[in-house]
């Protein structure tokens, strides 16, 4: 596995209170036997108002009370995960290369084109589980993309929430670090960037057009991601294109119960439904894309789905999700990997 440093330029708004903390710096997660890899922004810690006040435009009760989160530094992907990406995990072979048969040297170089560090580290150990032991979703019997495609940089769609996570499981296996869905807390500070605005650009639903694709300018379907400008931390389509699935649990109160300053909330899921979706999508109108909009996943997403009992791993009626992911620099103990990875079985 090789880390290559790249650079984004970041903006430090003063609605958000950052903390001095050991700084993360930004990597490119390359994936052994394959041309792929996936751009990991260095996402600062700090403080932030979650949710939104009912002047904002858009505004849903679910979002109340605007309150405070303090939340921990992290990695989050530039990009929504594609068709490609998840097809190495749908389609991995058996003998998919086990963590421990993977090179311990280190080697440095630089990168000819835009002058980054580049780290190529193969041996990382955040996280001792072996690729086969990692539960595979079924190979689609219909196109999931409905015609949209599943080409270069086409963001994967219709997987269920247990899908996203067994990916996030598998690349943990398969790299030795530390993969997972963001929390909604974590989505969302993100998304914001550093802006308590509707938007990480403002709150004027007619700037959209050069940061997201929705129902105005998409032509109902979605597009190869990092098509439009990302925010100021160099995350592109947090605002539309295909909504993202978060690790928590949907609960319309969420919220209320919440102290003056809560750290790295996470509403752990104990039902299949409903699960928080976040960021809109190329279906959605402008209130549905801002940074606080908050959708709970639903049973009818698999209402098409002819089997009996129906797909764990896709939905027929959710085209307009998908999802990125985050690695945590604090890796959990193996205890709590369920947490974040779904039960052992299946």
């Amino acid at each position: 596995m090789r880390y290559i440093n790249f650079f984004v330029t970041c903006l430090t708004l003063a609605s958000v209170e950052f903390y001095g903390q050991d700084k993360l710096e930004n990597y490119v997660q390359e994936l052994s036997g394959t041309d792929l890899e996936i751009k990991m922004v260095a996402i600062p810690g700090g403080e932030f108002q979650m949710g939104s006040l009912p002047e904002e435009f858009g505004h849903y009760e679910d979002e109340a009370p605007l309150h405070k989160v303090q939340i921990d530094p992290f990695w989050m992907a530039s990009h929504e995960i594609t068709w490609k990406l998840f097809k190495l995990y749908l389609e991995r072979p058996l003998n998919d290369l086990p963590l421990e048969n993977k090179a311990k040297d280190v080697t440095i170089k630089v990168d000819a084109i835009s002058g980054a560090t580049m780290l190529s580290k193969n041996k990382a150990n955040e996280v001792e589980i072996k690729v086969d032991a990692v539960s595979g979703a079924t190979v689609p019997y219909v196109d999931m993309s409905l015609g949209m495609g599943t080409g270069d940089g086409m963001p994967v769609v219709n997987i269920t929430y247990l899908a996203a996570q067994k990916f996030c499981k598998w690349l943990s296996a398969k790299t030795g670090y530390f993969y997972r869905l963001p929390t909604e807390a974590e989505w969302e500070y993100a998304a914001r960037a550093g802006n308590q605005s509707a938007y990480h650009f403002g709150d004027n639903p007619d700037d959209l057009d050069e940061y997201a694709w929705f129902y105005e300018n998409s032509d109902g379907h979605y597009h190869a991601v990092g098509s439009k400008k990302p925010n100021q931390w160099g995350l592109y389509d947090m605002h539309g294109n295909v909504a993202e699935w978060t690790l928590d649990a949907y609960s319309t109160d969420a919220y209320k119960n919440r102290e003056d300053l809560t750290s790295n909330p996470f509403v752990v899921p104990e039902n299949e439904y409903p699960h928080s979706v976040r960021g809109g999508s190329y279906y959605d109108d402008a209130e549905y894309l801002r940074s606080a909009a908050r959708l709970g996943s639903s049973e009818n997403w698999k209402m098409r789905d002819p089997q009996f009992p129906k797909s764990k791993w896709w939905n027929t009626d959710a085209q307009f999700v998908g999802f990125r992911i985050v690695r945590d620099p604090n890796t959990p103990a193996a205890s709590d990997y369920e947490k974040y990875w779904g039960s052992i079985t299946p």
